[in-house]
């Protein structure tokens, strides 16, 4: 497997195709099946993705919770002044005492030392050192709850690629969003409604709930020619003991684990042992699933359609294998299904 070219990845995607608005039936996407093992597909309606879920089927959905992190303010002097000219600041991993690891646009303005006030005052913060990739850490100086704070100042943090203004925040949630923390959606579970849900138990199928703190280096290019050379950011990924026992008792019963999107795959890979026993507790994860893989837990995938030379594209294909995925994808653009976070979705079992 030595030589992974990044190029290897490419499709060609008409802009177009990239979904800018999240429909208003979240379950009425498109949903394309594709069989692993032959690499053949069909088309459906994800409604209808409980037909391809069997009794005694584990469902695992990453129920993080995108926070507003995406906040708007001004330098400040030191007696107090208002500077002209907007600083935008994004939130990225929470460190201790209210300081923040967080990409700054335009980052020249913005040298350790330089004081910044958001919403007239409500939060203010000091920008403390430059860490890699050129991210600041910066500490935040507010009154009250912060989290309620920044429900108030903060918008939420689209793609680059979604050029539309998101008239309702809770469409970039899933609808069992519950942990705060992430930077961006585990787009998969968009699809999902309350009563779809409520099906898919009613069937026989286990639900089960892990956690993955979705950063922005999910939506980082590979710069790299050789996949191998390329360096994950690292998430925070937490497994609560009552989830584990229900993920590891459908494998001893011989039935299946169905991941819900690239997240919760990396979240089980990660706290999954040689012996196929998934562990609770909770890490820092870099993991980096490409073609050569061997998948040590789970047994399906539901994603969505994701960028040319992503890492989440050779995770689905590391899965489903490179040919029957690219394949996929070409018919995909073909038959004009909606593509990326807003887009639709597939289900690869």
């Amino acid at each position: 497997m030595e030589n992974l070219s990044t190029h290897d990845f490419y499709y060609d995607l008409p802009q177009e195709l990239i979904a800018q608005d999240p429909l208003t039936d979240r379950a009425s996407s498109r949903l394309m099946h594709i069989d692993r093992n032959t690499g053949e597909f069909s088309h459906d309606t994800f409604r209808n993705v409980i037909n391809y879920l069997n009794k005694g089927d584990c469902l695992v959905i990453n129920d993080t919770k995108v926070i507003p992190a995406r906040l708007f303010g001004v330098r400040e002097t030191e007696e107090g002044e208002l500077l002209t000219g907007k600083i935008e600041v994004l939130l990225l991993k929470r460190k201790e005492n209210n300081i923040w690891e967080t990409l700054v646009k335009p980052g020249k303005k913005c040298r350790p030392g330089t004081k910044l006030s958001f919403g007239d005052g409500l939060l203010k913060a000091t920008v403390l050192e430059v860490v890699e990739e050129g991210n600041r850490l910066i500490q935040f100086q507010f009154d009250g709850i912060f989290e309620e704070i920044l429900d108030k100042l903060g918008q939420m943090p689209l793609p680059p690629y979604i050029t539309h203004e998101l008239k309702d925040k809770n469409r970039y949630q899933t609808v069992y969003a519950k942990n705060d923390g992430s930077a961006a959606a585990p787009t998969a579970g968009l699809h999902f409604t309350k009563e779809l849900l409520k099906e898919i138990e009613d069937k026989g199928v286990t639900i089960a709930h892990v956690t993955l703190h979705v950063g922005l280096g999910t939506f980082r290019p590979v710069k790299v020619e050789n996949v191998l050379e390329h360096h994950m950011h690292s998430e925070l990924v937490i497994v609560e003991e009552s989830e584990a026992e229900k993920i590891n008792n459908t494998k001893k019963n011989g039935n299946r684990v169905i991941s819900v999107g690239t997240t919760s795959c990396r979240t089980l890979e990660s706290m999954t042992d040689e012996n196929g026993v998934l562990h609770s507790g909770s890490k820092w994860t870099d993991i980096f699933i490409y073609p050569g893989y061997k998948f040590k837990m789970i047994d399906g995938l539901i994603t969505n359609f994701h960028l040319p030379e992503s890492t989440l594209l050779m995770l689905v294909s590391a899965f489903a294998g490179k040919d029957n995925v690219m394949k996929a994808y070409e018919e995909a653009v073909k038959e004009k299904y909606r593509f990326f976070s807003f887009g639709d979705a597939m289900i690869l079992i």
